[in-house]
């Protein structure tokens, strides 16, 4: 689970970007982010964003794929 930060960081958009253009139009709610305990804050998922750009999921050894 990423924050938008996070997120921004790794496929390098904006994170102004990510919330007000991409989250509800690409990136859909319980698909790609949840709202944990029904919050304002958002976590995005990894594995299902990887997948639907075409990229590949860091090894489950690596020190980024501990942060899926």
């Amino acid at each position: 689970m990423l924050t938008t930060e996070e997120l921004s960081a790794r496929i390098r958009y904006d994170a102004g970007t990510i919330r007000e253009r991409l989250k509800d139009s690409v990136l859909l709610k319980d698909v790609h982010y949840i709202r944990p305990f029904g919050g304002r804050k958002i976590l995005y998922k990894w594995g299902p964003i990887a997948r639907d750009m075409g990229l590949t999921t860091p090894s489950a050894g690596s020190a980024e794929g501990s942060l899926q």
